[in-house]
């Protein structure tokens, strides 16, 4: 009986090991917004992990939402290791979107990972790519106001 249960636990375990093996760890990346000019609506983030819809799709990796206290938020994501970019809104009437006026400039704020410098267009994915390594990574985005 003994060696049955021997073999049971050699035949489950490995299995076991190979499964926690096949998950990807998850890391904490925790997005740091910082220059909002007041506390109305909410600091919105969403993570992409290419170009395809970055930055205004709707192709995100996954997004959300923080309060937004004095001229700051911080919004908390669970990834996967690997190479991401950020961008943040600052969503003031809540219809998580960025509004434009008739010129198309952006009338709420914005900021984006590694805080290119953004002139007439978005930075490109590639500008505001950083790593997420884990146990935990901490960027800083600084929301701006065209």
């Amino acid at each position: 009986m003994k060696s049955i249960f021997m073999a049971a636990m050699l035949l489950v375990f490995p299995a076991a090991n190979a499964l926690a093996d096949a998950v990807p760890a998850k890391c904490g990346v925790k997005v740091h917004a910082t220059g909002f000019r007041n506390q109305k609506g909410t600091a919105d983030a969403a993570v992409f992990t290419s170009p395809n819809g970055w930055p205004e799709g709707n192709k995100e990796y996954v997004h959300d939402t923080a309060p937004i206290s004095g001229n700051q938020a911080t919004i908390s994501f669970l990834l996967p290791p690997g190479e991401y970019s950020v961008v943040v809104l600052h969503d003031e009437n809540e219809n998580y979107k960025l509004d434009r006026d008739f010129l198309g400039w952006p009338k709420e704020g914005f900021g984006f990972s590694n805080n290119p410098r953004v002139l007439l267009t978005a930075p490109t994915f590639q500008q505001a790519e950083f790593k997420v390594g884990c146990p935990a990574t901490d960027i800083d985005v600084k929301i701006i106001y065209k």
